[in-house]
């Protein structure tokens, strides 16, 4: 036995032991967070067992009076959420790896022996405990668990009695009556499969979780080749929490160094798990933050995700080279790959459950770059993308892939009714209303959304609590929507390199076919109800008023209800067209560029001129040029909030600039040259700090400033009281025309050749 780590850990917040579980469920449930080379893990089943003993050798250890009559009860206790540690959502699975568990961990009583905490906790079936495992369908049925544990057990007793006391710890010479138990888990590690680990295999192991005496030891599992399997030895590894004068320790240890073999994907290197693991689980154990999102894929298969993901990125790996939008290609790419493969085998899926053998059609409604669109139909799903805009990128596809550009309001010409699936992916105004035309474009169609911007059903959401994220509310209320409309609502957390990843699904209703009319009746009055709640953008018709929402309500085809109360004339074909609530605007078809971008010259010149003014205390700007050195020293200026210059502004100005997104902001930053925004402040740039901190960019930085030296004029050299601070031979910019360089033109590649 070695040990290979030993953290001391900080607990000023008192959440310690049952941080420690919450920690240790990351890595029993999620192990993909710490160890990039894994997909996930599969939980077989969960047992309660108890202490192994002597007398253990000729019959089950886990057959006492309590576990007989936990055995007769059924198989294995699942949590309410079907998750394990000490809560629903526990650990860092939304966001970056280096989040830990975002579950709020209860104080222990000051004075409080912390072994006997966390036992109780455990008794009591509380947050102190480590939980209760998903007991999922994998090839070792429930039942093995018992049988593997009962051998296992047996052999501890058999001339292995190291094992044992690494096992048991101070367990070992205690009395049969002392609290005894173990919780046990199945598991099956899923390793990343790809171009450089396509032979990895699942592996299984058993998981022993001691909460009396704070240790989880990891059991690997191997067969042999006449299927017997077995405890594996040599990779036996251990986490343990102790304590030692009010100061708490986390270690990792493993029981056969010597014999260790590391495949360095599910067997890391033991100086990983001394160093790396170890520093996040102390990390994970301290925290705290609570967490209102489910772990990522725990709708679908990971296995089956896993290879479907590997298989489409390899196939459409060729698309990065070859993408001709300004979007970065990697991201889109491969989060659309991304999509795809969720969507594939959750479709799968959805025909083994209702027995069907034809491929479920789709329409995605706001497709953008269509990637998806092409991907789905690529893999035999009948489908089209239909978006206001068309993309460049659109004809590269070829005719198996159909898009189609238009608007889509939201009425009875917008309808689907031989569609199974409508996909709103990132669809923005549409987001809201998809579960609305879902429900009422058939009674077997179903939607999925990847919410992203914050829409209501005619402009912007506006917020409602304070308490929640903006993120987190604005998916409950389209969860709210999908609820209004009649569907079960599941919610799934994606794979994808986007900070907004969470999916909400409606795959069947709360109601039966003949309850639709009244159905659609209270969704009418959910969507009247929505009225005057968002905020318009500017420059957009504003949403009605609440008083008009009093207004009668003109009858609709197809028995839907109008909420438009101003389309009453015109017959059947103006009604047809009447949007089910006014003061819907679907996005415009030329994209505007809205970052300051196409502002005058002399605008922008002259609020650089005026905000300059501003940080320079009052110093006259001179029109020409002052030279650099000399006893003064250089003049760089005050600080501002983004605030007070803009109560520093005239009327007209603020006016045009609350036009572009970021406003004032925006255009300061635009100016990079001039201003320097930082944690909303604006400052005078001292381009000798820049100076130092080229020096230390990567090459490929270097070259990309070498290629744009003396391109612009420099707005010191030109403006600033005192000149530029820096030499000619040494500024980035042009000092007077004469220094002017002309701008490199890069060369485009040529994608017919790749």
């Amino acid at each position: 036995m070695a040990e290979v780590g030993r953290a001391a850990v900080r607990d000023p917040g008192a959440l310690l032991p049952g941080g420690f579980w919450a920690a240790v469920a990351v890595w029993l449930e999620r192990p993909q967070v710490a160890n990039k080379r894994l997909c996930g893990v599969r939980l077989e089943a969960r047992r309660s067992v108890g202490v192994p003993r002597a007398e253990a050798c000729g019959h089950s250890p886990n057959t006492g009076p309590e576990q007989e009559e936990r055995a007769a009860a059924g198989p294995a206790l699942r949590s309410p959420e079907g998750g394990l540690g000490p809560g629903p959502s526990t650990g860092p699975e939304l966001g970056t790896e280096g989040r830990g568990p975002e579950e709020s961990q209860p104080r222990r009583r000051q004075g409080e022996d912390p072994r006997e905490a966390a036992a109780a906790a455990q008794l009591a079936g509380g947050p102190g405990q480590p939980g209760k495992a998903q007991v999922g369908e994998g090839e070792f049925p429930a039942p093995d668990l018992d049988s593997l544990w009962d051998a296992f057990s047996r052999s501890l007793y058999d001339g292995n009695l190291e094992m044992l006391a690494f096992l048991t710890g101070s367990r070992a010479g205690s009395q049969p009556e002392a609290p005894s138990g173990f919780d046990v888990v199945l598991r099956t590690v899923i390793p990343k499969t790809g171009p450089h680990c396509p032979l990895a295999a699942p592996r299984r192991d058993i998981v022993v979780q001691d909460v009396l005496n704070g240790t989880v030891t990891f059991l690997p599992l191997e067969e042999d080749d006449r299927g017997n399997v077995k405890v594996e030895t040599s990779n036996v590894y251990q986490i343990r929490l102790s304590q030692s004068q009010e100061e708490w320790f986390i270690s990792i240890l493993i029981f056969c160094p010597e014999n260790w073999h590391s495949d360095g994907i599910v067997y890391p290197r033991p100086t990983w798990l001394g160093e790396v693991l170890l520093a996040r689980l102390a990390r994970w154990s301290v925290e705290s933050r609570r967490s209102g999102f489910k772990s990522s894929l725990s709708l679908i298969s990971i296995v089956k995700y896993s290879k479907m993901y590997q298989m489409l990125k390899e196939k459409h790996k060729d698309m990065v080279k070859m993408w001709p939008e300004v979007t970065d290609p990697e991201k889109f790419v491969y989060e659309d790959v991304a999509i795809a493969a969720y969507l594939l085998i959750l479709w799968e899926e959805e025909r083994a459950e209702r027995g069907l053998t034809a491929k479920q059609s789709f329409v995605d409604l706001g497709c953008g770059n269509g990637l998806l669109v092409h991907i789905l139909s690529t893999e035999g799903h009948p489908g089209r993308g239909i978006d206001v805009r068309r993309r460049k990128i659109w004809d590269m596809y070829g005719p198996q892939t159909c898009l189609e550009e238009g608007a889509i309001t939201p009425n009875d010409k917008t309808l689907f009714p031989d569609v199974d699936w409508l996909i709103g992916n990132h669809s923005d105004e549409l987001t809201p209303w998809i579960p609305v035309i879902a429900a009422r474009s058939s009674y077997g169609c179903r939607f999925f959304v990847l919410p992203c911007c914050f829409f209501d059903f005619t402009g912007k959401y506006s917020r409602r609590q304070s308490r929640k994220t903006q993120y987190r509310e604005y998916l409950d209320f389209v969860t709210e929507v999908g609820l209004a409309c009649g569907f079960h609502i599941e919610e799934d957390c994606l794979r994808i390199p986007s900070t907004k990843r969470v999916c909400l699904i409606g795959k069947s209703r709360t109601y039966s076919p003949a309850g639709e009319v009244s159905m659609d009746e209270q969704r009418t009055q959910y969507i009247n109800s929505r009225r005057g709640r968002p905020v318009s953008p500017h420059g957009e018709a504003p949403a009605p008023s609440p008083s008009q929402a009093a207004e009668g309500c003109a009858g609709h085809p197809h028995g839907h209800q109008a909420l438009d109360s101003g389309a009453a004339e015109g017959g059947a074909e103006a009604q047809a067209d009447q949007l089910w609530l006014s003061g819907f605007q679907p996005r415009e078809k030329a994209e505007r560029v809205r970052n300051c971008a196409t502002l005058p010259q002399d605008f922008i010149d002259q609020v650089v001129l005026q905000v300059a003014h501003l940080l320079l205390d009052g110093e006259q700007l001179n029109p020409g040029s002052a030279p650099c050195g000399g006893s003064k020293a250089w003049n760089r200026g005050g600080s501002l909030s983004l605030e007070e210059v803009a109560q520093e502004l005239d009327r007209e100005t603020l006016r045009r600039l609350k036009r572009e997104c970021g406003g004032l902001q925006t255009l300061l930053r635009n100016s990079h040259q001039v201003f320097e925004v930082l944690n909303g402040r604006v400052h005078i740039r001292d381009w000798r700090e820049e100076k130092l901190q080229r020096q230390r960019h990567p090459e490929a930085k270097r070259k990309l400033f070498s290629e744009t030296f003396k391109t612009r004029a420099c707005w010191f050299f030109s403006h600033h009281p005192d000149g530029c601070v820096l030499p000619a031979d040494s500024c980035p910019f042009a000092h007077g025309p004469a220094e002017l360089r002309p701008p490199q033109t890069p060369r485009r590649k040529n994608i017919s050749s790749l």
